[in-house]
């Protein structure tokens, strides 16, 4: 209390923050009991009537919601490995370029895609994967290739929405990796020269392991969001030719929320989603915490 009292100041500049995290954090959270209604919104909380578990009855038992949980996954899923993997192997490759003004264009090239909205590149993509002219299928059919409905095509739909999220972040994801080379004692490599070591020896034998406790701790705080499989990427470029494959809890939600109108199911289905996000957090957590000595505080 004499501490409070003391910097009062740096006490009161963080109320905005808070005021702002409980009225829009907070205060929304008290909606989740629409998943336990049948949620009319001219009754509205008091007036509905309540169903219980209903609604989370009806989420397993429908053949499209266990199939977006599992579009879901799979993607996710995907979408972990490929954004690991591309920057760490992009990490050490960019590393070996000893000229810093190439080594800092590529950086920046790369970084700049992280940037930009979904709502642009969905744009974008539509346009150059479009089967119609598009720039990419152009390019298959000069090489004698026919052209494939990248938006169109469920299978094809996942392929692109993975890898032009690759494209996307694995800028911003090489900053870290580069941040942990940048971490290692240069005797290390010194001392690899003198005993004869090659480049591709030192990478094998130095690098790669320096790397490997910051690729644990990327890897298992990424399992907190394995229900996250990119709401804005999926929307922009989704259609109902790509539902079955390409449809994921988010879209799900909205769908049977707002267009539907169905609104205790789309919250039943958002908060499924939140309790699992909720355990394969703090689960992920102490596997960071275990294997690599990560905490927060």
């Amino acid at each position: 209390m004499r501490q409070l009292k003391m910097n009062w100041q740096f006490h009161l500049m963080i109320l905005p923050s808070l005021i702002f995290l409980l009225v829009f954090s907070y205060l929304p959270m008290a909606g989740i009991v629409i998943a336990f209604q049948n949620y009319k919104p001219a009754l509205g909380f008091t007036g509905s009537a309540w169903v219980g578990f209903e609604n989370f009855r009806l989420l397993f038992e429908r053949e499209d919601s266990m199939q977006v949980i599992w579009n879901t996954l799979i993607i996710a899923v995907l979408k972990i490995i490929v954004n690991l993997g591309a920057p760490f192997v992009f990490a050490i490759f960019l590393n070996e370029v000893r000229k810093q003004f190439f080594k800092r264009y590529v950086q920046t090239l790369v970084y700049l895609p992280h940037f930009l909205s979904w709502v642009i590149l969905g744009g974008i993509l539509v346009d150059i994967l479009s089967t119609d002219g598009g720039l990419v299928n152009r390019a298959l059919e000069a090489i004698g290739l026919s052209p494939i409905f990248f938006l169109g095509d469920g299978s094809w739909f996942r392929v692109t929405v993975i890898v032009t999220d690759a494209w996307k972040e694995f800028g911003y994801g090489t900053i870290v990796f580069l941040a942990a080379l940048a971490g290692i004692n240069p005797s290390l490599y010194e001392a690899a020269e003198v005993d004869g070591a090659s480049r591709w020896k030192q990478t094998r034998h130095i690098t790669i392991p320096s790397m490997i406790p910051m690729a644990i701790v990327v890897g298992t705080l990424a399992l907190g969001n394995i229900l996250n499989a990119g709401f804005d990427q999926i929307f922009n470029l989704y259609n109902p030719l790509v539902y079955e494959k390409g449809d994921i809890i988010d879209t799900f939600v909205y769908r049977t929320g707002i267009l539907s109108g169905d609104l205790g199911l789309g919250t039943a289905v958002g908060l499924f989603k939140s309790v699992i996000s909720m355990i394969l957090i703090v689960i992920s957590y102490r596997l960071a915490y275990k294997w690599a000595n990560y905490r927060i505080f």
